[in-house]
């Protein structure tokens, strides 16, 4: 029984030795678990929540960023914004105005060729967009579309009497919907081109049809789409084309559902962030 009794207080006492070493490994643990650092977010991660948090509603409704894109888009936008010598990207519209005296320093004038063919006599467009015009209407006369052009640049004062000859056709409201006021149009940019005949029928021609299938294989792209008004501040218009490049256009159709407002507004808020 003394035996007996002897094994099983050197058992208890063993158990206890075991329980106390298991309770101060697993404190332990616990404690090296608090001393850990936190988990470091990627900055360009930050930097995309603060400024996808500044876009507006409709652009969250419609823009959706994948989580475990969120790097490689980022990526693409910094790509596009470095590819961006030409200053294409720039915010204008009814909120971001540029000045009366803001006239491209390399206008060159647009004139019927083999490309395409002019409907006026006073056009011109900024190298870039004069060069790149020629490219998409060689494409298009090789699928047998022949594009015409109706409107290119057009300076300060010239959009002032547009758009004053405008409300006074069709009342302030109606003028807005259809017409920039002087400092915001994209024309004045110089990259900026109404094809045909500026009429909503455009969008059922030949030409219409072509653009917008392959406009932007070309980097041209479309300014003010069908459905958002609220988004551009100007009805659609199936004849406006924007000259922003082919790096900018595939992120456009990528992951800003093709709307071009989305992406400027977007990379200018990027830039200053």
């Amino acid at each position: 029984q003394f035996c007996n009794r002897g094994k099983i207080m050197l058992f208890l006492k063993r158990f206890c030795l075991l329980l106390c070493v298991s309770v101060l490994f697993i404190s332990c643990k616990k404690v090296d678990k608090t001393m850990q650092p936190p988990v470091q977010i990627h900055p360009d991660i930050v930097k995309f929540d603060y400024v996808y948090n500044l876009m507006s509603d409709r652009f969250k409704s419609d823009v959706v960023i994948p989580q475990d894109e969120i790097l490689d888009f980022v990526k693409m936008v910094n790509d596009v914004i470095a590819s961006d010598s030409d200053d294409l990207l720039l915010l204008i519209d009814k909120k971001h105005i540029i000045s009366a005296e803001y006239v491209p320093a390399d206008l060159i004038p647009v004139k019927s060729c083999s490309s395409y063919v002019v409907n006026r006599n006073d056009l011109s467009l900024r190298k870039i967009a004069f060069d790149n015009l020629a490219v998409l209407g060689d494409a298009a006369k090789q699928d047998g579309i022949r594009l015409d052009i109706s409107s290119t640049y057009r300076s300060y004062k010239y959009q002032e009497r547009l758009y004053a000859r405008n409300v006074a056709q069709m009342g302030q409201a109606a003028a807005d919907r259809e017409s920039a006021k002087p400092g915001s149009s994209q024309h004045q940019l110089g990259i900026a081109v109404d094809f045909g005949s500026v009429t909503d029928e455009y969008a059922d021609t030949l030409g219409g049809k072509w653009l917008s299938n392959n406009a932007a294989k070309y980097g041209w792209s479309l300014s003010f789409p069908n459905g958002y008004e609220d988004v551009t501040g100007f009805r659609y218009e199936c004849w406006h084309y924007r000259f922003i490049g082919v790096k900018a256009c595939e992120l456009q159709q990528k992951y800003f559902n093709n709307i071009q407002q989305f992406m400027i507004e977007f990379i200018d808020a990027w830039k200053n962030a």
